[in-house]
Order: C-alpha cells, then structure tokens, then sequence
C-alpha cells in the first residue's frame, strides 16, 4: 500500500522566494534519498502563506528509511539549516494518507 505524506507549511509570506528555493532544493534531493515526489506547491491566489509538498513511499518503513537518508544527506542537511536560518516555515503539519481505490 502506498503512503502519500501530505506536507502542510504555513510559511513567511514577506519570504515566499526564499521557501520556494527551499523546496527547488528538494526537487533533487528527496528522489536521491528515497521518496517519491509528487511536487511542491506554493501559494499562487488567495491565501499566502500556505504551501504542501506531497511525496509518497511504499510503506511506513520505506518513509523511516527515507528520513534516515535524509539525515544523513550533506544537502538535505544544508536545506533544512537554510530554513531554520531564514526563519522562512512558521509551523509545519503532516498527514499521512493512503489513496482510495476501487474494491475487489
């Protein structure tokens, strides 16, 4: 079963250039590490200061390998430190879903 971790930031709207090199930087990143990306997306209209990232694994075990990778990844490592720099993610949420299907 696949688990698509759903990724809700609630960002500095006075920094959303900063955020969006952010998530750029994760474009490479994360498949090297493991995951698989569906995408960042960034505020366009309305709300400006909301942003997702959505990425999925093969399982709960594949996603705990994935954060070990993470971890120890010189540039994810560096990504994160730029974020926590810059001050650019106020709060961070994250769900973890599984997609609906048709039965058997």
């Amino acid at each position: 079963m696949t688990i698509t971790v759903f990724i809700r930031y609630e960002i500095d709207p006075f920094q959303r250039d900063k955020f969006e090199h952010y998530a750029q930087r994760w474009l490479a990143i994360i498949p090297r590490c493991g995951g698989e990306l569906i995408g960042y997306f960034m505020p366009h209209e309305g709300t400006n200061n909301i942003a997702f990232g959505l990425i999925s694994f093969d399982s709960l075990a594949a996603y705990e390998r994935y954060r070990a990778m993470l971890r120890a990844d010189e540039e994810g490592r560096a990504n994160f430190t730029f974020a926590q720099e810059h001050k650019l993610i106020l709060a961070e949420q994250r769900s973890f879903l599984r997609q609906v299907v048709v039965p058997d």
